[in-house]
């Protein structure tokens, strides 16, 4: 089982930037698809971006596509999320999780190994 640490989260003016950052127990996860999901109270998990084992891939939900940006570093066995722009509906627990099959893109019961989560809060 990996272990996953998501670190990087905090308050932020709309506008602004974070970096989050996932780092596995492993670097077993260089073979695998990484994932960032989020998720506010009261709603479903909610897909955000994913990235091929290898970084050559990434997808995005449309909410952030052109604001934020998935990379890793297999050499760190981490995963990052760049979020730029952040907007207050961008307020979220978000987590990383390690894809283990593919049936539906951004599913989030294709994923395991979630982490514990980190807190972005956008204010306005």
């Amino acid at each position: 089982q990996v272990h996953l640490v998501e670190s990087g989260g905090g308050l932020v003016q709309a506008g602004g930037s974070l970096r989050l950052s996932c780092a596995a127990s492993t670097r077993a996860i260089s073979t695998y698809t990484m994932g960032w999901f989020r998720q506010t109270p009261g709603k479903e998990r909610e897909f955000v971006a994913e990235i091929s084992g290898s970084g050559g891939s990434a997808y995005y939900a449309d909410s952030v596509k052109d604001r934020f940006t998935i990379s890793r570093d297999n050499a760190k066995s981490t995963v990052y999320l760049q979020m730029n722009s952040l907007k207050p509906e961008d307020t979220a627990i978000y987590y990383c999780a390690v894809q283990i099959r593919q049936l539906i893109l951004g599913d989030p019961g294709d994923f395991d190994s979630w982490g514990q989560g980190t807190q972005v809060t956008v204010s306005s």
